[in-house]
């Protein structure tokens, strides 16, 4: 059954008039209205393009048409159409003007005369209509020739809808098939993984190529269709590529969203203001565990077969699964003068939990951050003493009672890994740290630059201390690695022997004089340098000042 083109390029008054007349027996009132109402419907309405997905834009409450042509035909052929809202549900009906299989004539008398008790042939009929925002696909059969009308209409509020009539059903399917049973099985949950399996499409199997799998998690509810999906997404703020199955691409990426590539697999994250949404495209793989949920929490996921060449998508049932409660944080036992090194995992924003119980009125809290950023948090019986976030060393002097409960409670504030020392100690204990200047910075002097040597200067204290200086060569692009991955909590032990340039002891009861300066030579000219210097305490526990890059000079 194919379109007949003929039709489509005459006038549509000619077109109404074509079809109409021969579905008038007797010029009775509701004819001429049927009339009326069906030219006023074609006037306004548009051709309905056949093989081809129609994305059309709906206004609240204001209908819109488009209408397609049959031929007759000597077998009766299938045709389909497919109508797939992407926000809000909608109204959509289908009518049909059919031309009866025999033809009258004006002459006819008897043909114009018609008895009382029959019924007017009638000119329209409605042969389906909807309501909702489901993906719904109607299948006719037609042999005659027949005016096809579709109507749609968004009572709620503007929105888009997809549209696709096809009268050949033999060439293949523009969308991808579903199985017989297109629900998605959820085979195992755990605290933050939920592993998910579905049955293959049979397009899978057929086009392998073409075709892949696409995961749609999110916090608010299931989606019935990719573009609703989108769409509801552009709703929170979100642009988003055109389909997942163009989401491959990083230049399309907004910069709320993150693209993670592993093992053939690509997830988009995207923050928004619901929660956080993610697409995993993974292939033509039916089982899949989405990693780095959070604990009790109710997820939901959909499942979208897409044909990589036509962006046409159908989507499996949805379905949904709430992740295991999160077990009672461990609770770590501090004890007096002990150092303990905490690594922080920065993906799972979780706190670490330390708890001492004073013997002494007096307690000493002492923070080494060594990396990344930390959040620490002081509670003493319940109530809250110090929050603050670290930065280098720091130190908390409190004083409550005998016996008193201290929860230390800490947090990477990065999505890396962060560590940290930490020590409690009655006050009178000896000190873990070194006597700190006002500064830990590095200082170098461009006008003492040459070619083969840079000369530094750092704070010291009142109290006698050694200083340890170290050099590193580097290149260009390590300078930001270097200065942002360094641990802070590392003594010379983990530098190479050949780094190191000198060990001195100094200090001055004036601060204002607490000043030394060297002067690092053997360096070759124009190259960049790393500079370390490490303070060692009483204890032997070295603290790390910050580390300074010098370039020497190209030509002197």
């Amino acid at each position: 059954l194919k379109m007949s083109w003929f039709w489509l390029y005459l006038p549509l008054h000619l077109l109404m008039a074509t079809y109409l007349c021969h579905s008038i027996k007797a010029p009775t009132t509701s004819s001429r209205q049927s009339f009326k109402t069906g030219l006023f419907n074609f006037y306004h309405s548009l051709i309905l393009a056949d093989g081809k997905e129609t994305t059309i834009h709906l206004l609240k409450d204001i209908p819109k048409r488009y209408y397609f042509v049959l031929e007759e035909s000597r077998v009766l052929a299938p045709f389909s159409i497919t109508v797939t809202p992407c926000d809000v549900p909608i109204e959509w009906s289908i009518l049909v003007y059919k031309s009866p299989p025999g033809k009258a004539t004006s002459g006819d008398h008897d043909t114009q005369e018609v008895s009382k008790s029959q019924k007017p042939s009638s000119m329209v009929s409605t042969i389906f209509n909807y309501k909702g925002n489901s993906v719904e696909t109607y299948m006719g059969m037609s042999s005659h020739s027949a005016l096809y009308l579709l109507e749609f209409l968004s009572t709620e509020r503007d929105t888009h809808i997809t549209v696709y009539l096809t009268t050949d059903t033999t060439s293949g399917h523009l969308y991808p098939e579903l199985p017989m049973d297109p629900r998605i099985d959820v085979i195992g949950i755990g605290h933050t993984t939920v592993t998910l399996t579905w049955k293959h499409s049979p397009s899978v199997l057929q086009h392998r190529e073409s075709i892949q799998y696409c995961l749609l998690v999110n916090e608010k509810h299931n989606y019935k269709s990719l573009c609703a999906a989108e769409t509801a997404i552009r709703s929170s703020g979100m642009k988003l590529p055109p389909t997942l199955a163009l989401s491959l691409s990083p230049y399309l990426l907004e910069p709320q969203q993150v693209m993670i590539l592993s093992n053939s697999e690509l997830s988009i994250i995207n923050k928004v203001s619901s929660g956080e949404v993610r697409q995993v495209c993974m292939g033509t793989k039916n089982t899949y565990t989405v990693p780095n949920l959070s604990p009790s929490t109710q997820y939901y996921f959909d499942v979208f077969i897409v044909n990589l060449l036509t962006n046409a998508s159908a989507a499996y049932t949805g379905t949904f699964a709430r992740t295991l409660e999160e077990p009672e944080p461990k609770v770590t036992e501090l004890k007096d003068g002990k150092v303990i090194h905490v690594v922080l995992d920065g993906k799972k924003q979780k706190f670490y939990s330390l708890q001492y119980q004073a013997r002494y009125k007096k307690i000493h809290f002492t923070f080494q951050l060594c990396q990344g950023q930390i959040q620490v948090h002081i509670t003493r019986n319940g109530k809250t003493v110090a929050s603050e976030n670290l930065s280098g060393l720091r130190y908390f002097s409190l004083k409550g009672k005998l016996l008193d409960t201290y929860l230390v409670q800490l947090r990477s504030t990065e999505e890396s890994n962060s560590s940290v020392k930490v020590q409690a100690s009655p006050h009178f204990h000896k000190p873990l740290f070194p006597l700190l200047p006002e500064s830990l910075k590095i200082k170098s002097f461009s006008k003492l630059r040459t070619c083969r040597s840079v000369t530094i200067a750092w704070l010291g204290t009142q109290e006698e201390s050694k200083y340890c200086v170290y050099r590193k060569r580097i290149e260009e692009d390590q300078i930001w690695r270097e200065l942002q991955s360094a641990d802070r909590c590392s003594g010379p032990e983990s530098r190479h022997k050949s780094e190191k340039v000198l060990c001195k002891y100094f200090y001055d009861l004036n601060l204002q004089r607490a000043v030394t300066t060297e002067t690092i030579k053997g360096l070759e000219a124009g190259t960049l340098y790393l500079f370390d210097v490490y303070l060692f305490g009483p204890s032997g526990i070295p603290v790390r000042y910050h580390s300074k890059v010098v370039k020497t000079r190209k030509k002197c």
